[in-house]
This record gives C-alpha cells, structure tokens and sequence, in this order.
C-alpha cells in the first residue's frame, strides 16, 4: 500500500505517503487504484515529494469494465496501490495481437508494455498527426501503416489515399507485395519532366461545376452560370451532326443580334459583329455567308458596310438575316452530344457560353467573366494542361476503380500516393481537392451505403485544409463535408501536419483521434489545448519535451491519454534532414557531369569580348592639341 488519501480536491487526490520514496523507482505517470471494496477509482500520478503524492482520476473499472472520466471519486477509506497487470489490459489492452487489432508503439511509461488499438476505434473515424518538423510525424504515419498490412490479418480491401507533399512514402511503401502477393502499392507523380512513375492524369470531361470553379480560381458566384452553361455546350459543340451545326448557329446569331440591336455606334456594331464571326462560325454562318435579294447576292461581311455618314445602310436586312438563324427548340439527340473532350475544346465552349450570356453588353460582366477563360486558356496551352488530359473514355466510376488497379501484376492495390511535390500550392490543393471530392461522390452512391471504405491521408494539411473561400463560392468546402458527413459513407480523413492553428477549426473538431508529436509553438499548444478533448494543462507541457518518435495519443481508440514511442519504420519514408557533414565536406560530382570550369571560362571570355567592343576606339598615334590663334 502507497499511503492514504489526505485530500480531495475536484479530480486531484492528495495522498499521505506511508513508503519511503527514495528507494522506489519513479512512480510519476504510473497509474494507481483507489480500492473501497466496491469500486475501483484509477488515478495517474502527477507528481511527488517524500512526503506526498498527487494523482487525477482518469476513471473507474466496475465489474471489469473501465470507463474513463472523473464523474465518481474515491472514498478516504480507499486502499491505495500501483495498478497490477489484469488492471493495466483493461486501460491499455492486451498484449496479445488477434484479428481487429493493430500495434501502434510500446509504452513509455510501462517497459515493453505493447500499445495494440482496435482498427475500428482508431481507423472508423478521422484522425490528426500533429507535431514539428522533425518530430517524426512522417515515421509514425509509415510505422502504423506497415505494421497494419504486415500484420496476420492484413486489410487487402482497404483504400487508402496519400496526398504526398513531398513524394517521401514511396520508399516506405513500394516493397508491400514483396511481403504479402495480395498486397499492392501504387505512385502516381506530378514529375511530368522526369517521371519516376505514371503521371497523375484526371480527364477533364470528369470535372463538373464546382471542380472547374476551383481550377478556374472563380471568385464570385456569379461566374458559376458561366461554366454551367459551358458544360453543356462542350459536349454539344464537340459533336458534327445537323443538329450540333444548328444550335451553334442559334448561339452566335442570338449575340449577333443582341450586338445589332443595341443601339451603339455603327462602326462598334460592325466591329462587334466581325469579331464573333472571325471567332465564332460555321460552314452555314460565316463572314462569308450569301445574303441574297431579288437581283444580286452580297456576303454578311459587305453587308456590313458603313457609309461616310456613320450610318450601315443594310442594318435591317442583316438583323433579318441572322434572326433566320435562331430557333426557339433544337432538338438533340444524346447521340449527337460528345462525352469525350480536351481543355481546348472546354476553352471554346467558354467563349460559346461568354457571348451566349449575351457578355458582350455590358463591360463589367465581360471583365468579370472573361478572366476564368483567360485562366482557362493559360491551363490549356501551359505545363499544367498534362495532368488533365486522358488517353481514352472512362466514366468516373472507372477512374476511381483504375486508380486502386495495378495493370502491371492486373491486381488491386491498397495504397495511393499522389506525389504532389511538382506543382505549386495552389493547383496541388486543387488537384487534392478535386480527387477527394471524387472519392466521396463515389463513397455517397454506392448500395449497400458503406460496402467500401476510401481513407485520404494529406500530408502537410494546413496548406491544403484550410477554410478556403469555397464556402463563400461554392457553399461548402469538400474536406470540411468529408469531416461532418464522410463516415457514414465510409470516407475518413486523415490530417498530418505541423501547424495545427492553420487547420480548419471544422476538420479539426470531427477529429475522434490525436497522435500529438513534440509541439513547440505557443499558438500551435493553445490550439491544442482548446479543440482536443481530454486533454491538461500537464499534457500540453509534455508535448514541448516529446523525443522524436515518442507522442501522446488521445481519442476513442485510447481509454486514457497514452504516452508512447512509435517504433521506426522498416524501410523508413524519405523524410530525414540533409547530411551536412557529407554535403559540407565530402566532394560531389557536377550536376549531370558538367564541365562548370569551362563553362565559366567561356562567360569570362565573353565578358572581356564584349567589354573590348564598348570601349573607344585609341588612335593609332599621339593627339596634338590645337592651339588657338
């Protein structure tokens, strides 16, 4: 027996010693039990002196059972004693593995105690890596992956999503099947100069509405009806048939005859008109175009002309002739509509749709509405035009069941990395956004509702989880509804990052569980402090002191807060510092076996050449200076 109770305050408990503390090992952090005969109250020792002891309930374990929580306390009657093994499983776990069950770590507060978690408490709901850069968020993240497929009873119908900022899980990752046949792993890279691996690729015709908002940076609601009504004519205007000619007709006669009957200026008419049909025409309805009257024939473009005057003379026999263009219904056959398209054929249906909405009236809207096509037309002729272009057809479905498939051993794959290293902030958030939102479309349609179950890991998640203005454009964001509403839908978000204040306050509070790594900002320890649940003031202390590789975890798959250390991956992700030993001191080759001293000399040489060429001419002999008279 330790001692007796001696005072109760709140969830602290004052314990008088009755041992001679100085000759037994450290007891802080051990657990011990407060035994009235009919219930057990556990506590945690906080700290000690030689004369007393204080401890915080942390629970209670009636008829073998603990339930967490300090609702119950202690009677002074109580015997108090160090926790014994059969008490410890009920907190911590068995040691033995079976089916459901995963190891995290060994504890460092019990030696050699094993930290086994059940898959449904930690893996049924989302989940938080947080700590600093070097903390080994990255380890601890490749440690319990590995350790959950290498396992007896590994989970080959999982799906899990890496969102790799930094392209480090590869290395950890790529030898699975070598353990297990029936495991897979596959890399996808934005490297589209040197690639290691498949190119990430996401056909455009997959990409709706709120996707194209996001890629298109719109940032006004009002642009949405824009890229709504550039949805349906691209499938429209990618087609050949009568029907796709006729309703391309009706599209540019309508904004011609809105132009027409504007009441500008002749001369702005006329140039108005020539520009959409430079721009906008078919083989019916062009520049060129016949206008025939009872004794001549004269095309849409001389029809155009504008006298001395300032006046266009044939102004109501071309408004006639354009208005025979327009019909009230275009009947188009789904045949006729074209599923398969590219950025380009995107890009024209946006200028269709910029003068279908009749933009060309009024300057603001065109300026509003014409920079998403400008933004359009640098995607579609610029380095990024790669990573949403697809080699054939497949529907959405598809994609997601091609990105799990490993067409080289024609097998499914448990892990995903897209390796998003290559491309800025900006287009990889997108990029990340747009594929979780996929997976989630997917997850929220299938029957029986959550058959499959699709994890997103995103690496560095404060640069990518934030709250975006997608709530004010869109009305919603896709992590915060992953969050709120994914695992009904068996979609689970996981967030590893070193800047938690950064996160969206709503991801961060669906959160069930925390792996808390060593965490030294001041607003980063508040954060956590005031949105993860359970948590003290001691705890937060602990979290600046942290080792690498040690954290302290909390949530539903923990009864009590747990101090533990992850053991090192085997083989480890990419994620270790630069050597600067042997980059200080150890001598390199060139880069791509350069000669960088002859290259040198040659700019040394041109240099002189050039400054040899600017200097003035020196005369061939002495100047004699002219005297004056």
């Amino acid at each position: 027996m330790l001692g007796k109770i001696a005072e109760i305050i709140d969830d602290k408990i004052k314990i008088k010693l009755d041992i001679d503390i100085a000759e037994q090992p450290s007891l802080v952090n051990l657990h011990v039990i407060f035994d009235d005969g009919t219930k057990k109250t556990v506590g945690e020792i906080a700290n000690a002196d030689k004369e007393y002891m204080i401890a915080h309930i942390v629970g209670d374990i009636v008829n073998g059972v603990f339930t967490p929580g300090s609702t119950s306390k202690p009677s002074f009657k109580s015997v108090v004693r160090l926790i014994d093994m059969s008490e410890l499983e009920l907190i911590f776990g068995k040691q033995e593995l079976r089916r459901g069950l995963t190891n995290f770590g060994t504890s460092n507060v019990y030696d050699g105690y094993k930290i086994n978690v059940d898959i449904n408490d930690f893996f049924n709901s989302h989940f938080a890596v947080l700590g600093n850069s070097g903390s080994g968020k990255s380890c601890a993240v490749a440690s319990i992956l590995q350790k959950l497929y290498m396992g007896q009873t590994p989970p080959i119908n999982s799906g899990l999503f890496f969102f790799d900022a930094y392209g480090e899980y590869t290395h950890a990752f790529s030898k699975l099947r070598e353990h297990n046949p029936r495991l897979g792993y596959k890399a996808y890279t934005t490297n589209i100069i040197d690639p290691d691996c498949e190119i990430l690729r996401i056909p455009v015709w997959l990409l709706d509405i709120d996707d194209l908002a996001l890629l298109l940076d719109a940032n006004n609601p009002t642009q949405l009806p824009i890229i709504e009504k550039a949805l349906k004519l691209v499938r429209i205007l990618t087609g050949r048939s009568e029907s796709v000619i006729r309703r391309k007709n009706d599209i540019i006669a309508r904004a011609i005859q809105d132009i027409l009957l504007s009441g500008a200026e002749s001369t702005k008419i006329r140039d108005q008109v020539m520009g959409v049909l430079t721009k906008f025409n078919t083989t019916t309805l062009n520049l060129e175009s016949p206008i025939v009257q009872p004794g001549y024939t004269r095309t849409l473009k001389q029809c155009l002309y504008v006298d001395k005057i300032g006046k266009m003379q044939e102004m109501e026999l071309v408004v006639e002739f354009i208005r025979g263009y327009i019909i009230e219904d275009v009947d188009l056959d789904e045949s006729d509509a074209n599923p398969y398209y590219s950025l380009n054929d995107l890009e024209l249906a946006m200028e269709f749709a910029l003068i279908s909405e009749g933009i060309l009236k009024s300057n603001k809207v065109f300026d509003n509405a014409n920079v998403m096509n400008v933004r359009l037309h640098t995607l579609a002729t610029g380095e990024n035009r790669h990573y949403f272009s697809y080699p054939k057809y497949i529907t959405k479905d598809q994609f997601i069941e091609t990105l799990l498939w490993d067409p080289q051993t024609s097998s499914r794959v448990q892990i995903v990395n897209f390796n998003i290293n290559y491309v800025d902030d900006r287009l990889a958030k997108v990029i990340t956004k747009i594929i979780s939102r996929m997976l989630f479309q997917r997850a929220s349609t299938l029957k029986p509702r959550g058959s499959k179950a699709f994890h997103i890991i995103i690496e560095e998640a404060h640069r990518y989880v934030r709250h975006d203005s997608d709530n004010d454009i869109l009305g919603y964001n896709i992590f915060e509804r992953i969050a709120k509403e994914g695992r009904k839908y068996g979609v689970f978000l996981a967030m590893v990052t070193q800047r938690p204040s950064e996160l969206s306050d709503t991801c961060v509070s669906q959160c069930a569980n925390f792996i808390i790594m060593r965490t030294m900002h001041p607003v980063d320890l508040t954060y956590i402090k005031e949105m993860v649940p359970n948590i003290s003031s001691e705890i937060v202390l602990q979290l600046k002191n942290l080792k690498p590789g040690n954290c302290i975890a909390f949530g539903t798959a923990f009864r009590v807060p747990t101090s533990l250390y992850i053991d090192i991956p085997n083989p480890r992700p990419l994620s270790n510092n630069v050597d600067l030993e042997k980059v200080w001191y150890e001598v390199a080759p060139n880069p791509n076996g350069m000669d960088v001293s002859s290259i040198l000399s040659d700019q040394v040489a041109q240099q002189s050449m050039r400054t040899q060429q600017a200097a003035p001419p020196q005369p061939s002999q002495p100047l004699v200076a002219i005297q004056p008279e």
